[in-house]
């Protein structure tokens, strides 16, 4: 009796994610761990787009941040922020349900938007580090070599490069028609997983790797710089000292921001790499951790400015004063001591 209890008690757990032949299998959570994910999930896209909001509005509305380095960071902020608006919300239903219910056309909306706030995250960290290496390494030329003009081409560049490259893959049939042998159909009904195949797992490795690469190239040269710099400074006004020391700042705090952004997506790139080699044979729940782990970065950069930045916690401090609606707020030197 009991054996046939446990039998049927198997079969009950066997759930898709439609009713069709074909249909994706569906991992059942119970409800308490369902509510857990859920409840997690909100969290996470809550602070990632309040952060990143705020972070937005600062930049925005404090004049004395209207600086090339600051506008680049308000565009990150933005591709973050947009990233927990936009996809966060289905990527958490898909893998809390472990299925796809919303179609063709959001499915590839989906990937099309959570490719494109990605790669847009990473270039604009890329030019961010520029910028810095501009400013510590060449100071007297930085202010006349980096203007705003030029951090608005950046951006245009690194909103433009990303949108244009996923589009080309998702909204062409050039790589299904020319390089259909590396390409895997889609595994079963309920599914959007539509550019994980073999050429896109190597293809996005040094689409990754490359920008990393240039970035931990550009900080060691900065902190070589710097440290020169430092044994250097107490030769110069304290006027300068205070802008030298500034520069310093940004350049430690972005560089954290870089290698946490590595923590955060090494995982979902490497496997992304090894499962093509492996015939896709990651877990669905071990991709939800390396994916989420990857969205994490996302809510880590406010959070980072918070600790790092003083005039980011003055700013929060006057927003959260309401103090924002008297009329000198906006023009208030955020860099004062």
């Amino acid at each position: 009796m009991s054996a046939v209890l446990t039998q049927g008690a198997e079969e009950r757990s066997v759930a898709f994610c439609y009713p069709v032949n074909g249909s994706c299998p569906r991992t059942v959570y119970p409800l308490g761990i369902q509510v857990a994910i859920y409840l997690a999930c909100a969290t996470g896209m809550l602070i990632t787009v309040l952060g990143n909001l705020f972070v937005v509005f600062a930049v925005s509305y404090f004049k004395a941040l209207h600086t090339p380095t600051n506008v680049l960071l308000l565009s990150l902020a933005l591709a973050d922020m947009f990233l927990g608006l936009l996809v966060l919300p289905l990527s958490a239903v898909r893998s809390v349900e472990s299925c796809w219910f919303f179609g063709d056309f959001l499915c590839r909306l989906h990937t099309y938007l959570d490719t494109l706030f990605c790669l847009t995250s990473i270039l604009h960290l890329c030019f961010i580090s520029i910028d810095r290496h501009c400013a510590i390494c060449d100071p007297l030329l930085y202010p006349s070599k980096f203007t705003i003009r030029v951090a608005l081409r950046y951006i245009l560049a690194g909103w433009g490069v990303p949108a244009a490259y996923t589009a080309f893959f998702l909204y062409t049939d050039v790589v299904e028609r020319g390089l259909s042998q590396w390409l895997q159909d889609l595994p079963c009904i309920g599914s959007c997983q539509l550019l994980f195949n073999k050429f896109w797992g190597w293809l996005n490795f040094p689409v990754f790797f490359l920008p990393c690469l240039i970035m931990i190239s550009l900080y060691v040269k900065i902190f070589v710089v710097a440290t020169r710099q430092a044994q250097q400074i107490s030769n110069l006004s304290k006027k300068l000292t205070g802008a030298s020391k500034r520069e310093r700042k940004a350049a430690k705090t972005l560089g954290i921001a870089v290698g946490i952004y590595l923590l955060c997506w090494l995982p979902f790139t490497i496997d992304t790499l090894v499962d093509s080699l492996l015939n896709f044979i990651t877990p669905p729940v071990a991709f939800d951790i390396f994916i989420w782990f990857a969205y994490f970065n996302s809510a880590c950069n406010p959070i980072i400015y918070v600790f790092s930045y003083r005039w980011f916690r003055k700013a929060l401090k006057l927003i959260l004063s309401r103090e924002i609606f008297l009329l000198r707020t906006p023009t208030i030197d955020l860099y004062q001591e």
